[in-house]
């Protein structure tokens, strides 16, 4: 590795103008690979091929899958690309379940053993440049004791599903090019790594550091252009010298960088700033390679998590990435939608649960200010030797790929909730660190060891009625990585859950589906706030994630993982709000997210519902009236359960039901700042269809899926909260599709499908019935 010396950096040009980064090397080009593929499973081979396009699932599956597909699918796809003697190109796949073959025109060109991380595979050699070409992929899900996660999938926590589940991508580049941070295969090095390491309001300094490869027969010179530029167009370039690459060699180079005044990205304030590398050679740019980063400074101090010098108590949850019916096949619009709605409940955290999740989804971390903890793929399985190599490879790999992502805080780099032995810890540790070689990328592990700088048990790990309160042991801190889930559900019993699994008790759960009514959903957002208000209190902690934020399948288990804060189908439950409550009144955020003054009464208001009517608010005061009748006015209720909560919920005592309107105000500094009404339901008469987008359009020229909402609802609009009725959707118009059950019955007055769009060019109208109900209509246009 070189680094330039100082005195030949040189700022060239600060400027308001902004070129939106659009400059194109003449030679690198990216071009979504996803379309005109054809599928078949193996168990279906003497069929015809099925037309399909990629992000794709080899199954579509059940709500609840009891049986998910194992097995071999094959992909195939002709294509063509120009002839040019000094073009490279590549294939990038974003990931494949789980294990891959690839041939080219009949030639078999690689293997890939690995679902969640990408591989790259050079093509050039196998193309026909005059005529057509034909890829064809070999893709199995099969159990596999020697990659992870490793267990088998009838005893897994979760779900992998299958197919070419993620995005692929055709590149083409020049023959000395910027090389691929996976695929380089190098310590630290590989691709382009940005890393800001002395950072203050005033300036922020450090490096960036590009790999490049140069495959023609004689020595290149060539520089380096680097161009940062703002959100608000400003811009800073540097240029190194010339240098020399020799014939078939590989060469780092390092580049100084310092930016003055910079934007920091923060919770609250996710500035990212756009960076350009470009390599010039005779005066002509032949590749360019550019991405996303932020400056931020992230250290564990001796008295807690600080960012940008500011102390955070870091509250988050866990996410798992599938998606009902499609497992993990989502598009990246998708991804975006998911990471809104996190932030919209309250949180600025997520972890990885459990594997590295796609780069469409830490791009919406970046571009929302979520914390990241990024996890290696694992979960009570510790396998042979091959195996263990292979998971300190998805170390390298999980580092390499998302080491320039400012979100990402914490790296857990070890396998969840197993075993490990001493050596393999200390090697997954030695492993990440040589990845990530400067201050401040924190290594985190169940295990309390001193291989790891962060503890990160899950809040079952320890025993009531203390857990991790009292737990001191030097320097190190506590983040609790789950909690809210399991101590309910099994009496603290451990975490064998097939052992312990007739221990479930329907009202102490906080595994609750919304159709089991108010009663269960107020206890499981009160298990939430219990164990919050608990974690807050150990003097070591320096964050926590509650399990889950949305409803998941398992592989072991017939029935829907429903601890989730909203639904599979993404629907709130109470405690979504008892987690919005706690982000403060003055934080106002981006536009595309719910922030400032909330109110929300957790109560559907009928003859059945609780008269204790509970209210959260990040409000001094709430005020509840019943049929505009004043039933109170009070701040939070402060006890033993909440006196560590930034907002703690307000309860109202009402004497009796009647029938009407239930009202909250929400009072800051004795101003009326927000406000939340619940009618009581009448009669079921009409279907009202509502679809979510999340603050992100439908793609208009990809492949796209987005949930559509059939409420059962009276006269005025109210939802029928135990409403079951069978609901049919129907498409009249438009490039798409459903995927779901259909008909399909509503669950507490909602039935949710799938629409899956081809592209958004043309009109999508989407209809729905029930008997003796008003027909509810969608149009969706671009």
């Amino acid at each position: 590795m070189k680094l330039i010396p100082k005195h030949i950096i040189f700022l060239l040009l600060i400027t308001l103008t902004f070129s939106s980064g659009k400059v194109q090397a003449q030679s690198r080009t990216k071009v979504n690979f996803g379309f005109d593929w054809e599928f078949k499973r193996e168990e279906k081979m003497a069929s015809n091929w099925e037309k399909i396009t990629i992000p794709h699932t080899d199954k579509i599956e059940p709500l609840v899958v009891n049986n998910q597909f194992q097995g071999t699918s094959w992909y195939q796809k002709k294509f063509k690309v120009e002839n040019s003697n000094n073009k490279k190109v590549f294939l990038y796949f974003e990931g494949v379940m789980q294990e891959a073959d690839v041939w080219i025109n009949d030639q078999k060109i690689t293997n890939h053993k690995g679902g969640y991380l990408p591989f790259t595979v050079d093509i050039t050699a196998f193309l026909n440049l005059k005529k057509e070409n034909t890829i064809k992929v070999k893709v199995n899900n099969e159990d596999n004791p020697e990659f992870l996660p490793g267990k088998p999938l009838k005893d897994l926590d979760f779900n992998y599903y299958g197919g070419i589940y993620r995005n692929v991508y055709l590149l083409t580049t020049d023959k000395l090019y910027i090389t691929n941070v996976v695929e380089a295969d190098k310590k630290a090095s590989g691709g382009v790594y940005v890393n800001f390491d002395n950072i203050n309001k005033e300036k922020a300094s450090g490096t960036v550091q590009v790999h490049l490869k140069n495959e023609f027969a004689v020595a290149k010179y060539v520089s380096l252009k680097f161009i940062l530029t703002t959100k608000a167009g400003g811009k800073l370039e540097f240029k190194s010298e010339a240098f020399a690459i020799k014939a078939n060699s590989d060469k780092a180079i390092t580049q100084n960088i310092e930016v003055k005044d910079p934007k920091l990205w923060s919770i609250s304030n996710p500035n990212l700033y756009h960076l350009e590398v470009q390599v010039i050679s005779n005066n002509k740019m032949i590749d360019s390679y550019s991405e996303k980063v932020g400056i931020r400074k992230s250290e564990i101090k001796d008295d807690g998590y600080y960012l940008n010098d500011e102390k955070v108590y870091i509250t988050g949850t866990n996410e798992h990435q599938e998606y009902p019916y499609l497992g993990y096949a989502i598009s990246d619009e998708a991804q975006y939608r998911d990471a809104v709605k996190i932030k919209n409940a309250g949180f600025d955290f997520v972890r990885l649960s459990h594997y590295p999740h796609a780069e469409a989804f830490l791009n919406a971390c970046d571009e929302l200010g979520i914390l990241v903890m990024n996890s290696l793929t694992g979960w009570q399985f510790f396998g042979n030797d091959t195996f263990q190599k292979n998971a300190i490879k998805d170390i390298r790999d999980m580092a390499r790929r998302d080491r320039n992502h400012p979100s990402i805080i914490f790296w857990e780099a070890s396998l969840n909730e197993t075993e490990m032995s001493e050596s393999f810890m200390k090697e997954a540790t030695k492993a990440l660190k040589e990845e990530l070689p400067f201050a401040h990328n924190y290594s985190a592990s169940w295990i309390d060891s001193d291989n790891y700088d962060l503890f990160i048990p899950a809040r079952q790990h320890g025993k009531a009625p203390d857990y991790w309160t009292k737990y001191n042991k030097g320097n190190r801190k506590i983040f609790i990585a789950e909690y809210g889930d399991w101590e309910y559900y099994a009496q603290n019993a451990g975490f064998n859950q097939k052992e312990f699994s007739n221990l479930k008790e329907d009202e102490r759960t906080s595994r609750q589906l919304r159709s089991n009514g108010e009663k269960r959903l107020l206890q499981q957002a009160y298990n939430f706030q219990e164990a919050a208000n608990s974690n807050r209190k150990g003097v070591q902690t320096i964050g926590e994630a509650n399990w889950v934020m949305f409803d998941y399948n398992r592989g072991y288990s017939n029935d829907l993982e429903s601890s989730g804060i909203s639904d599979i189908f993404r629907i709130p439950k109470f405690a979504y709000y008892f987690y919005q409550s706690q982000r403060d009144t003055n934080s106002i955020l981006d536009k595309k997210i719910v922030s400032g003054p909330m109110v929300h009464i957790a109560n559907y208001w009928t003859s059945n519902s609780p008269l204790n009517v509970t209210v959260y608010s990040n409000c001094d005061e709430v005020a509840l009236y019943l049929n505009d009748v004043p039933v109170g006015k009070q701040k939070p209720i402060i006890n033993q359960n909440s006196d560590e909560l930034k907002h703690a919920p307000f309860v109202f005592k009402v004497e009796k039901f009647i029938a009407g309107t239930l009202r909250a105000e929400g009072f800051v500094k004795g101003e009326k700042v927000v406000s939340n009404v619940v009618k009581t339901p009448e009669s079921a008469a009409k279907i009202v269809l509502s679809y979510d987008v999340s603050s992100k359009a439908i793609n208009p020229n990809s492949p796209d899926m987005v949930f559509v909402y059939a409420k059962i609802t009276d006269e005025n609009g109210t939802i029928i909260p135990d409403a079951t009725n069978e609901v049919t959707f129907a498409l009249s118009e438009g490039n798409a599709e459903l995927i779901g059950e259909n008909p399909v019955k509503a669950e507490a007055g909602i039935a949710t499908i799938i629409l899956k769009t081809a592209n958004l060019k043309k009109s999508i109208k989407i209809t729905s019935s029930s008997e003796r109900l008003q027909k509810g209509t969608l149009t969706i246009s671009k």
